[in-house]
C-alpha cells in the first residue's frame, strides 16, 4: 500500500506515473477473481439508533374568496433547522417540496369513497393535487444547528417540511375568517360554511 497513490479516481505507482488503474477497474477486476472477492469478516452495525430531531416554522398568508370559501395561499415562510446544509440549493428544493405537499394536504388531498366503498379519487384526473400555480413564492430560511446524530451534523430534511404546512394554513384562515376548520382538506365548502356560521 505504501508504493501507492491515490488522485483524481485513479490508483498510481508511486515514482511510475504512467502507470494506473481508474477506481471502476480497480472494481471490477476484485469481484471478477476466480472464488470472488471472499467473506467480510468484520463487527458493525447499520441501524440508525437515533435520529437528529428536526425543527421547523411554517407561515402561510391566505387570501379567502367570502362568496365562494376559496383559499389562496399567496405568502409562505418555511424556516427549519437543517443541521448542516451539505448542498443549500438541494436542501431548498426539498423544502419547496414539502411545502407543496403540505398545500395539498391542508387544501386538496382527499381519499373519496362512494356509498358502496368503492374509490372516486383513484386517478391523477380524480385526485386533487395542487398545481404550480397554486403553490406560492416562498422564502426559505436554513438554520444550521449540528446535530451529534446525524452525518456531517445534518437532520432530516425530507419529510419535516410536509407536516407545519396544513396547520400553517388553517391559522392563516382562523385569523383571516376568526373560524378553526379541524377536517382535512380545507376546502372551499368548509371554509363558506364557516363564514356562514360567523355571519349568524
Amino acid at each position: 500500500m505504501d508504493d501507492l497513490e491515490v488522485r483524481d479516481g485513479f490508483v498510481f505507482v508511486k515514482g511510475v506515473p504512467d502507470r494506473s488503474v481508474g477506481f471502476g477497474a480497480l472494481a471490477s477486476t476484485a469481484e471478477s477473481k476466480k472464488g470472488g472477492p471472499g467473506p467480510v469478516i468484520g463487527e458493525g452495525r447499520a441501524a440508525v439508533e437515533e435520529n437528529a430531531p428536526g425543527f421547523v416554522v411554517h407561515l402561510a398568508k391566505v387570501e379567502i374568496d367570502t362568496d365562494t370559501g376559496h383559499v389562496e395561499v399567496v405568502d409562505y415562510v418555511a424556516i427549519q433547522d437543517v443541521g448542516f446544509a451539505l448542498n443549500p440549493t438541494m436542501v431548498e428544493g426539498q423544502i419547496h417540496g414539502g411545502v407543496a405537499q403540505g398545500i395539498g394536504w391542508g387544501l386538496h388531498e382527499a381519499m373519496l369513497y362512494d356509498d358502496n366503498g368503492q374509490l372516486l379519487t383513484g386517478t391523477f384526473m380524480d385526485y386533487d393535487l395542487p398545481k404550480i400555480e397554486q403553490v406560492p413564492n416562498m422564502e426559505v430560511i436554513l438554520i444550521e444547528n449540528p446535530s451529534p446524530l446525524g452525518p456531517f451534523g445534518a437532520r432530516g430534511i425530507g419529510e419535516p417540511p410536509i407536516v407545519p404546512g396544513a396547520a400553517a394554513i388553517g391559522n392563516a384562515i382562523r385569523d383571516a375568517i376568526g373560524a378553526r376548520l379541524c377536517e382535512l382538506p380545507m376546502r372551499p365548502e368548509a371554509v363558506w360554511r364557516a363564514l356562514q356560521s360567523i355571519e349568524r
